[in-house]
């Protein structure tokens, strides 16, 4: 059976592509079109599909449209109330309802040849649920999705068993803990539906001074829902313009985060008791939150929790795509890791950096190469393999530099052009991990948990370590990803440090780097010192090299 998932109406969207039960590909629009989350999430851009993601998706299985069995698309207009029934207040809703109902119509003319009565809609939360349980690795779990908003609810607790859901509770509009969230980002001065994650590293520089006043009004229910009216944030602290940030921002992040990290905490006990499960899985874009993922695994009877790393709409297409799959009795296979993107071969590559004029070499051993320059406080771009599913840099698409030194979280964030607040993450050898971190699961291969930094370790590794003593760790197995261990174990065995430092390879407001053009742009544009594409290398000081030398000579013949 071959689906095509399509996630199209809100924001992110994507397309994934599962054959028999197994998931083939899966991509984000925006590394295609270059546009920061593809689109924003507003009812006149509901109309718009991820043409160019749905095409190379059959592309990369050699199928045509006239090949699939359905197409999945992750929101049910047929479930949706009026915005006003459901106490929103958005006149223009309406009119995403009908870009949705018109979806199957839209997708066709987008990919010619497709039949639109092939199009069938899955509930929004049940996708994202999908996206998590049935892509873990494990038959049977616990699932618990948590957003901004679907057809009419903003929650879906339930349980999974070998591809059937069970549902215990759902929270209705307008209760939100995504929209509350998606809010305080907004009076903060951030982008809304796109910045939270700035919200919760600036969480980490306050303290919950308006914690009290919060647990009055944000609260989990009996029946395993919540209630969370948006408050008016002004009575705590000013709307914050332009870049400045003071305590009383830091203050009211954290506070909130606090909050919503306890119900979340609340929402999983319940959830435990009703399904008796040992597994959680995790989805929607509250999941990203990767401080609430560890509070809730430490503090919950679950044994063992697994997010989707494309947790955010995103992941709704893999996880509509797998629901639509499973409902016709093929049992989907578990992810074999975020790398579901585009990729090309070594020849392919070789023949992009020819094309480009661009001098290259290709080592005998790259990883010892890459390791020599980290030693030596260089930064690398690292391009290799396919690209990354979901928001995390995950060694396909990442930017490297060398932990030990404090001021590469600050070079480092001015290399991207983005706040100086931000965290940058470290990418670790797993069988390392468990000495220099804890207080979260290990392994940690998708960076959705924070640790606790061992105070042993915190001055040796002090560009890892967030104002709070954490690090949001990515956890690397050479076994899965041969090239990028053999770089952590040269590393280390050059500086003691079996870490390094991992952030995305794209500069403030753009996508992540997908294509090898989009690096060679990056590198051309940015202070990075090497730039690794698959097995070749690419040194700034060589590059750029004829440039120096022609203005030298002008400069002289002048």
């Amino acid at each position: 059976m071959r689906v095509l998932g399509v996630n199209a109406l809100f924001h992110d969207p994507s397309a994934a592509l599962v054959v028999d039960g197994e998931t083939v590909a899966a991509a984000e629009e925006e590394r295609f079109s270059r546009r920061k989350h593809g689109k924003r999430p507003v009812p006149f851009a509901a109309w718009e599909q991820p043409e160019q993601a749905m095409r190379w998706c059959l592309q990369q299985a050699g199928l045509r449209p006239q090949d699939l069995d359905a197409v999945a698309y992750s929101f049910d207009p047929g479930l949706a109330r009026p915005a006003e029934e459901m106490g929103m207040n958005d006149p223009w809703d309406q009119l995403r309802r009908t870009y949705a109902e018109r979806a199957p119509h839209f997708i066709a003319s987008a990919v010619p040849g497709l039949d639109p009565e092939q199009v069938r809609f899955v509930p929004h939360h049940v996708a994202h649920a999908a996206s998590g349980a049935l892509a873990s690795p494990y038959s049977s779990s616990a699932t618990l999705v948590l957003d901004g908003r679907g057809e009419r609810s903003s929650h879906l607790a339930g349980r999974y068993d070998h591809g059937r859901l069970e549902v215990f509770a759902g929270q209705e509009l307008p209760h939100s803990l995504g929209l509350l969230y998606e809010s305080l980002t907004e009076h903060l001065g951030f982008l809304r539906s796109s910045d939270e994650y700035k919200v919760m590293a600036l969480a980490s520089y306050g303290r919950p001074r308006y914690l009290d006043e919060l647990r009055e009004l944000v609260h989990a229910t009996d029946d395993g829902g919540f209630v969370a009216p948006v408050p008016d944030w002004a009575r705590w602290a000013p709307p914050r313009t332009g870049s400045d940030w003071d305590s009383l921002h830091a203050d009211l992040a954290c506070s909130v985060q606090a909050r919503l990290e306890e119900v979340l905490v609340d929402l999983a006990r319940w959830l435990h008791e009703q399904s008796g499960e040992r597994v959680l899985t995790m989805a929607g874009g509250t999941a990203l939150n990767c401080v609430a993922n560890s509070r809730i695994w430490r503090e919950t009877p679950f044994e063992e929790v697994w997010v989707q790393p494309a947790a955010g709409d995103a992941g709704t297409s893999l996880g509509a795509a797998l629901q639509v799959a499973a409902d016709g009795g093929r049992e989907p296979q578990p992810m074999s890791g975020a790398a579901l993107g585009r990729g090309w071969s070594d020849d392919e590559l070789a023949a992009r950096l020819r094309g480009a004029a661009v001098p290259f070499t290709t080592p005998d051993d790259l990883a010892e190469e890459v390791a020599e320059i980290l030693a030596h406080d260089g930064v690398v771009g690292w391009f290799d393999g396919r690209s990354e599913f979901g928001p995390r840099a995950l060694g396909q698409r990442s930017l490297l530099a060398h932990p030990g030194h404090a001021e590469n979280l600050e070079r480092l964030n001015d290399v991207k052009g983005r706040e100086q607040f931000r965290p940058v993450a470290p990418m670790v050898l797993a069988d390392r991990a468990a000495e220099i971190f804890s207080g979260g699961p290990i392994p940690s291969p998708y960076m959705l948990f924070v640790h606790e930094v061992a105070p042993a370790w915190r001055d040796r590794i002090p560009a890892t370590v967030h104002v709070d003593g954490t690090a949001r760790i990515q956890t690397v197995d050479p076994a899965t990803q041969p090239r990028l261990g053999a770089m952590l174990e040269a590393f280390a065995a050059r500086t003691g440090l079996p870490v390094v430092i991992n952030t995305s390879l794209n500069t403030a407001g753009r996508p992540m780097v997908d294509d090898p053009r989009d690096a060679l742009e990056l590198f051309g544009s940015a202070p990075v010192d090497a730039l690794v594409v698959g097995p070749h290398l690419v040194r700034r000081a060589e590059m750029f090299a004829p440039v120096v030398r022609e203005v030298a000579t002008a400069g002289a013949a002048r």
